[in-house]
């Protein structure tokens, strides 16, 4: 039983680490959500590596939000994929693919984070979002901006874990009230909750504490 359980983790690690060089299936690029998620229970090959392409990046800024530093952030992004692909067959298509893949996440991020010392965030992430934004700023003001999003980043780190999951997927991600409960299998109602006390809280930290 054990040997067999072993095996079968092991395929599965080989199922969702997928070679960023490798070139997708075209007749799995353009399938649909619902079209993919069959293909992937059906065993088809390659199937999981295009939801792992369509997802990897949005899921790997949220890790990186929660734990602060690349390393951590690609580590839990595999074990993200990795529930992910052994819990597919409880994917109904109530919420889109994003949206459980986000529960996911946020699940596996507040599981960390709960689990560990708030992080040291220290490596920027905000270089790789916006890279055109920097073209016309000064040595100076780019040196602000930078330190403004650290002290940003540090701040959001001591949150307590769901009122920073909340604010980074309203703030960082852009999802409504509604997505964020969904995501976080809460009420639309706790959330609101949890931003307003993150950001309360935020700016309670920006200011020196005052």
């Amino acid at each position: 039983m054990a040997w067999t359980a072993a095996r079968r983790s092991a395929r599965d690690r080989a199922a969702v680490a997928v070679d960023q060089n490798a070139v997708p299936d075209p007749s799995l690029v353009d399938l649909s959500e619902a079209q993919l998620v069959a293909r992937c229970l059906d065993e088809t090959p390659g199937a999981f590596d295009v939801v792992v392409e369509r997802h990897r990046r949005s899921v790997y800024r949220l890790c990186y939000r929660f734990v602060g530093n690349h390393e951590d952030a690609s580590d839990l992004s595999q074990e993200v994929f990795l529930r992910a692909y052994r819990g597919l067959r409880r994917f109904h298509g109530g919420s889109s693919l994003a949206t459980w893949l986000y529960r996911i996440t946020v699940n596996a991020c507040l599981t960390r984070v709960t689990a560990k010392a708030p992080p040291v965030v220290s490596e920027p992430i905000e270089g790789l979002r916006h890279p055109a934004d920097t073209r016309t700023e000064s040595p100076s003001e780019r040196l602000l901006r930078e330190e403004r999003a650290a002290q940003v980043r540090a701040a959001i780190a001591q949150l307590p874990a769901k009122q920073r999951a909340a604010l980074i997927l309203r703030m960082y991600h852009d999802m409504s009230h509604q997505e964020i409960a969904q995501s976080m299998g809460g009420s639309v109602g706790s959330v609101k909750a949890n931003v307003f006390h993150a950001l309360r809280g935020l700016k309670k930290r920006l200011d020196g504490g005052r």
